[in-house]
C-alpha cells in the first residue's frame, strides 16, 4: 500500500486481515494506491458500483462530470500529456465507449499515457449482443497499447496495476480495463497492488560513443525534438546538451514547447505548415538527431524528408519503444531509450571539440524569427497579428491549446512557446480536442492562464464542455475562429479541384451568446483592434469566456489566400 493513502473502510475483515470489499470498491482503492487525483467521465448504469465506491473517495478524487465522452477521453488525454502521469477516462458501455475512441485514438497517436475504464455487461449476457454489448477487447486493440476484460474482482490489483505500467512503460500510451457490471457488484477479499513504478530503457555507453563519433564527422547537424514520456527535467537535460555542441534544434508537428521558442538555437517546428528554409536544412543536413518523435507522415513531411527505407542523410533514431525503431526508417544509429535516460546521457557526453556548423544558427534562427512576424492579411481581422499580441501578453507559463485545422496555423506560425507544458495540441489531428483540453488543463492548473483556439467546426464538435468548464470554475479563455467553413477541407478542395468547394458550408450561432446562454462571458470581435481589449475583459470577467473572432474566408491559410489557389489551380491545368 502507497503510504499516505487511507483506503475506505468495509464492514467486515476475515482471519488473514484482508478487508471484503466490492469489485467497485477494489478498484478505487487501486486507483488510489495508483496516485489517481483526477477522473474524467461520463457516469453510466454500467458502472455504477464504482460510482458508489468512488463516493467515499470524493474528496481524494475529484470526478469531473463532462457532457459528451469524446470530451472526457480528451481531458483525460490532455491529462496525461500535463501531467506525465496517466490520465483516467470512466465511460459507460456501447454508446459511451465509441464516443470516447477519439480522446484514445489521440493519446495512441501522440504516445500519451491514459487508462480508460469502460463500463461491460453482466458476464451472464455477454455472447448475446445485449443491451450495448461491445468486445472492447477487438474494438480496441488497433487503438491501444492492452486492452483486457476483468472477469474476476479479485484480480482488479493485478490489472489495474498492469495497466497503469504498460501505459507509462517504453513509448506512452492507451490502455484499457472492461468491466462487467456484476464483477464490480461481486465481493471479495483480495491484496491491495503497490503504486506503479515507471520503467525507462537507456542508451548503452557504446551508443554514446557512436553519436559522438557522428557528431565529430558532421557539418551540418541538426537535432529534432518530440514525442511523448518527456520531463523537465529531461528538456534541461537535452538543451544543455545542444548548448554544449552548439546545435540547431527544431520540433516535431506540436512537440513545440519542449523548449522555450525564444532560446537562440531554436529554427522552428517541423511538421505541416512548416517554413520551406526549415524543410531544406533539415533534407539537406548530413546529420539527423531525432529525440522521442514518431517518424511518421507529418513529422517527415509526408516521408520525403527521408528515403525510405535508408535516409541519405545520416540518421539518429532514440525513442521509448523498441518497436518504432526501424518500422519505416533504417537510422545509422537507433536507441531504444527513454526521454529522461538519453538527455541524461547526452548532457553527459563530452561535447565534441569542433562544430563548424555553429555559425550558421544565428542566420537560421533569424529565419524563424522572420516567419513568426505577421505579412498582412485580407479582411477586417487579421489572425496574425492577435496571436502576436497574445505572444507578447501572455505570461510564460501560459498554456495554450488548440484541436485541428486551418485556424492553428496561425497559432503555430506566430506564438512562441515557453517551455513544456505550454502546449496541448494533438498530433493525430482530431478536430474538437482544444476546448476540452483546456478545460482539463485549468482545473488541474488553475493559476495558469490557459487559452484554446478553436475553429467554428473545432469546437461545435466539443463545445459543449464549455459547461463543464463553468461548473468547475475553469475560467479559460476560448477564441473561436470563424470563417463559415470546414476550411481545411476548403483549402485542399481549392487545391485538388479549383473553385469546386462543397460540402464545407457552415451556419453558426453567435458564439458569444453561447457563452452568455451557459453563464459565461462572451465577447465579438469583428476588427482587429478589438481583439486586445476583448480579451483583457475575458480576463476580468472571473467566468470562463468566448471571444467570437469572425474572419475571412479568402485568407484560407496564414499563407495564401483562396484566390491565389484557384490560381495556381488554373496553371497547374494549362
Amino acid at each position: 500500500m502507497a503510504t499516505g493513502v487511507v483506503l475506505m473502510s468495509a464492514t467486515a475483515s476475515s482471519s488473514n486481515g484482508l478487508v471484503r470489499r466490492t469489485g467497485g470498491q477494489v478498484l478505487i482503492d487501486q486507483l488510489r494506491i495508483h496516485g489517481v487525483d483526477h477522473i474524467f467521465g461520463v457516469p453510466g448504469e454500467s458502472y455504477l458500483a464504482a460510482l458508489n465506491a468512488l463516493y467515499d473517495q470524493r474528496n481524494a478524487i475529484k470526478f469531473v462530470i463532462c457532457r459528451q465522452e469524446g470530451g472526457a477521453a480528451n481531458m483525460a488525454e490532455a491529462y496525461g500529456k500535463l501531467t506525465g502521469k496517466p490520465g483516467i477516462c470512466f465511460v459507460t458501455r456501447g454508446p459511451g465507449a465509441t464516443n470516447a475512441s477519439i480522446g484514445v485514438h489521440t493519446a495512441f497517436q501522440d504516445s500519451t499515457p491514459m487508462v480508460i475504464l469502460v463500463g461491460q455487461v453482466a458476464r451472464d449476457q455477454e455472447e448475446r449482443e445485449a443491451f450495448q454489448e461491445i468486445d472492447y477487447r477487438r474494438m480496441f486493440g488497433p487503438l491501444t497499447k492492452w486492452s483486457a476484460q476483468i472477469e474476476d474482482a479479485r484480480r482488479i490489483p493485478e490489472l489495474v496495476s498492469q495497466a497503469f505500467h504498460r501505459a507509462v512503460s517504453g513509448r506512452p500510451g492507451p490502455v484499457l480495463l472492461a468491466l462487467p457490471e456484476d464483477m464490480l457488484t461481486d465481493e471479495v477479499e483480495v491484496a491491495d497492488a503497490r503504486q506503479y513504478t515507471v520503467v525507462r530503457s537507456a542508451p548503452a555507453p557504446e551508443d554514446m560513443e557512436k553519436l559522438r563519433g557522428l557528431l565529430e564527422k558532421a557539418q551540418r547537424p541538426v537535432i529534432m525534438l518530440g514525442g511523448g514520456g518527456w520531463t523537465r527535467q529531461a528538456c534541461d537535460d537535452i538543451r544543455a546538451f545542444a548548448e554544449a555542441n552548439k546545435l540547431p534544434v527544431t520540433t516535431a508537428f506540436r512537440n513545440a514547447d519542449l523548449i522555450d521558442n525564444r532560446h537562440p538555437q531554436y529554427i522552428g517546428n517541423i511538421g505541416l505548415g512548416s517554413e520551406p528554409a526549415l524543410s531544406k536544412r533539415v533534407r539537406e543536413s548530413d546529420l539527423v538527431i531525432a529525440v522521442g518523435p514518431r517518424l511518421g507522415e507529418i513529422t517527415s513531411a509526408g516521408y520525403t524528408l527521408f528515403d525510405i527505407p535508408v535516409p541519405k542523410q545520416p540518421l539518429v533514431h532514440v525513442h521509448g519503444g523498441a518497436d518504432e525503431l526501424g518500422r519505416v526508417y533504417e537510422a545509422t544509429l537507433m536507441i531504444n531509450s527513454g526521454m529522461a535516460n538519453f538527455a541524461k546521457a547526452a548532457k553527459a557526453m563530452k561535447p565534441v571539440a569542433s562544430t563548424p556548423w555553429a555559425a550558421d544558427i544565428a542566420k537560421a534562427h533569424q529565419e524563424y524569427l522572420d516567419s513568426t512576424r505577421p505579412t498582412g492579411s485580407v479582411g477586417d481581422v487579421d489572425l496574425g497579428e492577435i496571436v502576436a499580441w497574445l505572444n507578447t501578453r501572455l505570461p510564460d507559463d501560459a498554456l495554450v491549446c488548440n484541436g485541428a485545422g486551418n485556424y492553428a496555423g496561425w497559432v503555430h506560425r506566430f506564438f512562441q512557446y515557453r517551455g513544456i507544458r505550454t502546449q496541448l495540441a494533438p498530433t493525430s489531428g482530431a478536430m474538437g480536442y482544444g476546448v476540452p483540453a483546456a478545460v482539463a488543463a485549468k482545473i488541474v492548473e488553475p493559476r495558469r492562464t490557459v487559452v484554446a483556439f478553436a475553429g467554428d467546426g473545432c469546437f461545435l464538435m466539443s463545445g459543449q464542455e464549455f459547461a463543464t468548464a463553468l461548473q468547475f470554475g475553469a475560467n479559460l479563455v476560448i477564441v473561436v475562429v470563424d470563417n463559415g467553413q470546414y476550411g481545411t477541407i476548403r483549402m485542399h478542395q481549392e487545391r485538388e479541384y479549383g473553385g469546386r468547394g462543397h460540402g464545407v458550408e457552415l451556419r453558426n450561432p453567435d458564439f458569444a451568446a453561447y457563452a452568455r446562454a451557459f453563464g459565461g462571458h462572451g465577447e465579438t470581435v469583428l476588427r482587429t483592434e478589438e481583439f486586445a481589449p476583448a480579451f483583457e475583459r475575458c480576463l476580468t470577467s472571473n467566468v470562463a469566456s468566448i471571444i467570437h473572432v469572425k474572419t475571412s474566408l479568402e485568407q484560407i491559410t496564414s499563407r495564401t489566400t483562396i484566390s491565389k489557389m484557384r490560381e495556381a489551380h488554373a496553371a497547374k491545368k494549362h
